[in-house]
């Protein structure tokens, strides 16, 4: 790819607590203010080690070659930096803090009622929206870590540091295979539950068609939840009206040649941060824009045959975000009612990067979906 980056790509309840009043001087709000400095250094540090991953395939992109100290196969997961902490169980009850502009902290989400042994599974494998890579999840990564619970974030096919090249992938079985690898090598009676973002949704799709006895549930955050015979790009279709800043971002790459069709799609760097990150922390942005890669044109007109066996059979719930310019939350709800799951969550002030903006609140309703037990046969 050289050197050029690019991307593509009612309501939750809440309450309100009053902040209790202190004397500017009292010890309190000394205590406050060395707690803070204390979050921000952990956010740096793990933002840094983020940062880092994504320089170190920019380089490789220079260079022509992987470094060879860095250790990766499918899935990254960044060292967490604390001892593991316990999360409550409510998620719908949250209203925005300034917490969520910054590095998520465990140690303010504790609860001691949090009970993982028993569940189903543990196990959770995260799989990126179009453009963006594992990379993208690491705070999510860091909250569901410190809780106990395994986590996969996966690279799909030329996403991430995924060295293949993306103007050469014509179908979604070669998108998806860094995804079918880690399903295909669980154990016998092995589940996991699969997340999607994005266009990451029609990629868990596909993969439940083919594997549904290894996934306990599929969650979708503002994502293609698809029927049998859609596309990603037939979804877009259900909106009413054209999304003036899709159609303004879209930048179509023409590998083969402007007489052939299109090969990838990217998306304008200036317009980003206003398409999908108008409520993420600037840092995110920052990451986001040396870490994009296109996303690659073939799967994304590809359309799912999905069976009522397979596909129907599973249990699958949808995190929506009210405040995304990508896939608007009206066209979010045209989603939810085509294609109903077991249940829905809305995110209070999340864009369309809800793992940026709102990491708290979206792990929050990982653990909860995670602690929903199997349905009675």
């Amino acid at each position: 790819m050289g050197n050029s980056w690019a991307c593509f790509t009612p309501k939750e309840v809440t309450f309100t607590k009053k902040p209790s009043k202190r004397l500017p001087n009292s010890s309190s709000t000394k205590r406050t203010k060395k707690k803070d400095e204390e979050l921000e250094f952990d956010d740096a540090l793990i933002h840094q080690q983020a940062l880092s991953a994504a320089f170190l395939f920019h380089q490789h992109q220079l260079n022509g070659s992987l470094p060879v100290n860095l250790n990766r196969s499918t899935s990254v997961v960044y060292p967490s930096t604390a001892a593991p902490k316990k999360l409550p169980k409510s998620s719908s009850s949250r209203q925005r803090s300034r917490t969520d502009h910054s590095l998520i902290q465990p140690l303010q989400l504790v609860n001691k009622d949090l009970n993982i042994d028993g569940l189903e599974t543990i196990h959770f494998v995260l799989v990126h929206g179009g453009g963006f890579g594992a990379w993208c999840w690491y705070k999510t990564i860091t909250l569901l870590e410190e809780s106990g619970y395994r986590v996969d974030a996966v690279d799909l096919a030329g996403s991430g540091i995924h060295t293949f090249d993306t103007n050469s992938i014509t179908s979604l079985a070669q998108y998806v295979k860094p995804l079918t690898d880690i399903l295909e090598k669980l154990g016998d009676g092995e589940k996991v539950i699969l997340v999607g973002h994005d266009f990451g949704g029609a990629c868990i799709s596909y993969v439940m068609e083919l594997f549904p006895s290894k996934i306990s549930k599929a969650i979708f955050i503002a994502a293609a939840m698809l029927s049998s015979g859609q596309s990603f790009l037939d979804m877009f279709s259900q909106q009413t009206g054209s999304n003036d800043l899709m159609q303004q971002a879209q930048r179509f790459l023409y590998t083969n040649g402007k007489d052939q069709p299109p090969t990838a799609i990217g998306l304008d760097k200036e317009l980003v941060k206003d398409f999908l990150f108008n409520q993420s922390p600037a840092k995110d942005v920052a990451l986001s824009l040396v870490s994009m890669r296109p996303i690659p044109f073939g799967p994304v007109i590809e359309k799912l045959s999905l069976s009522d066996a397979h596909y129907g059979f599973m249990r699958r719930f949808y995190i929506g975000t009210p405040e995304d310019s990508a896939i608007p939350a009206a066209l979010q709800e045209n989603i939810i009612n085509t294609n109903p799951p077991e249940q829905v969550f809305w995110l209070k002030g999340s864009d369309h990067a809800p793992f940026f903006s709102r990491p708290q609140s979206l792990n929050k309703i990982l653990v909860e979906i995670s602690q929903i037990p199997p349905k009675q046969a």
